[in-house]
């Protein structure tokens, strides 16, 4: 049996909690391993909608332990109000069923609030578009060694000397912005306070996976945001401040990159994003529009309408070659449904030339222009379909073109939000 690592090969939202729901009925651990809570993962459960933010997807499932890893930056506040949200939708969550990296780095009310005078004081041309959550403020802090985590919790005294070196890093910025500086004693009380939510889910999580994977247990390791978005191989600086790529869910859990058997690139059947930064094949015109309408594109933490257009070969192609993807779970091909046409882009036009690779240069990624393939779309429905027989000839002929085109497979393939409404091809988990 293989451990599986899903990611997403766009920019995010590409319907990778309804995945890693599904596969998580095969798994016996779940891992949430990098990103924080701007990671929206929306589930279709026997009708009942469930939206998750900073819990791993499988923590819907009876049976299942769930794990927040130490790549993930953790809002205790958040993650407090998470637990009482799921916990009113009747989800048994408790300490032996959910576990936090007692070596996650926390975010605090002081990162969320320079993230968003960062963000309100960046013009047009300088906005990153980030959800002002914390999130980067948050990883600079715990790159910089400064961070307070999980385990300080557990240690008042402790805990107050190194919120002193923190928020005097920070008054230090405010004082700069001629903004109010931090009450120490404010966020210390406030620290203690929420530690007792805390507190009780801490444990030493490399040690659990560790001896799961030693006993033969399946472990499911679940990726937040897109490879498109990641920090070093996705457009920045418009990109989210953690790595997103399969290596990172070694690094993001405590576990040996020979832990990572399978990587699953959840994959959008047409291509959408949320936020600024460079979008080749967006439509912003009545197609777009359209594409957004049926697939009901709005972020599942923001609200934000998302940028649509279609499906763009070079940057999943880009994210199987970086990411080391080995198949594609291909969502959403119901929302192409009634197209007459369908168009793929599978090159760019760049400075009169014509490139089959995504550039690193922003400014270039700005610029360049799509060169299309149009396809023959199909009438007939493909919502809801189990197996490929259930699907229109143009539909399969479509996904075939993808994969020559991406250079991998078609691992599953996702016909509606509902959970069953999959039609498997390669069980990620038969390695």
């Amino acid at each position: 049996m293989a451990n599986v690592v899903v990611i997403g090969s766009q920019w995010g939202d590409e319907g990778k909690g309804k995945i890693v729901d599904w596969l998580s009925s095969r798994a016996d651990v779940i891992v949430r391993f990098q990103g924080g809570h701007n990671a929206g993962h929306t589930l279709v459960v026997d009708g009942k909608v469930y939206k998750l933010s900073l819990f791993p997807s499988g923590v819907v499932r009876e049976g299942k332990l769930s794990i927040i890893g130490n790549g993930v930056v953790v809002d205790p506040w958040a993650f407090s109000d998470e637990l009482k949200r799921l916990r009113k939708l009747d989800v048994n969550i408790n300490s032996d069923n959910l576990k936090i990296a007692e070596n996650a780095a926390l975010i605090l009310p002081l990162h969320r609030n320079l993230d968003i005078l960062r963000e309100n004081r960046s013009d047009n041309h300088s906005k990153i578009g980030t959800t002002k959550r914390g999130i980067g403020p948050a990883y600079e802090d715990k790159v910089g060694r400064r961070a307070i985590r999980v385990v300080d919790l557990a240690n008042p005294s402790g805990l107050r000397k190194k919120l002193e070196k923190l928020v005097d890093h920070h008054n230090i910025i405010l004082r700069g912005m001629y903004e109010q500086e931090i009450d120490t004693d404010e966020i210390y009380n406030d620290l203690i306070n929420i530690s007792e939510v805390i507190l009780p889910f801490k444990a030493r999580i490399q040690q659990i996976l560790s001896e799961a994977r030693i006993s033969g247990k399946k472990i499911l390791y679940e990726g937040a945001q897109g490879v498109l978005l990641d920090i070093d191989h996705g457009t920045y600086p418009y990109v989210t401040s953690s790595n997103t790529i399969a290596a990172a869910a070694a690094a993001g859990s405590g576990q040996g990159i020979k832990a990572l058997n399978y990587v699953l690139g959840i994959t959008k059947a047409y291509t959408t994003r949320v936020g600024e930064g460079p979008f080749p094949s967006e439509q912003d015109n009545e197609i777009g529009n359209d594409l957004g309408e049926r697939g009901r594109e709005f972020g599942t933490v923001t609200g934000r309408k998302r940028r649509c257009g279609w499906f763009d070969s070079i940057i999943v192609k880009h994210a199987v070659q970086t990411a080391g993807i080995d198949g594609i779970a291909l969502t959403k091909l119901d929302v192409l449904d009634g197209f007459e046409k369908i168009k793929i882009c599978v090159g760019y036009e760049l400075d009169g030339k014509t490139i089959d690779y995504f550039p690193t240069s922003t400014d270039e990624q700005f610029i360049v222009k799509p060169i299309f393939e149009e396809l023959e779309g199909w009438k007939d429905s493909t919502q809801g379909a189990r197996f490929w027989n259930d699907l229109p000839a143009e539909a399969i002929k479509y996904v075939k073109r993808l994969e020559e085109l991406i250079g991998t497979t078609v691992s599953l393939l996702s016909t509606s939000p509902e959970r069953e409404d999959t039609i498997l091809v390669k069980d990620p988990f038969q390695d």
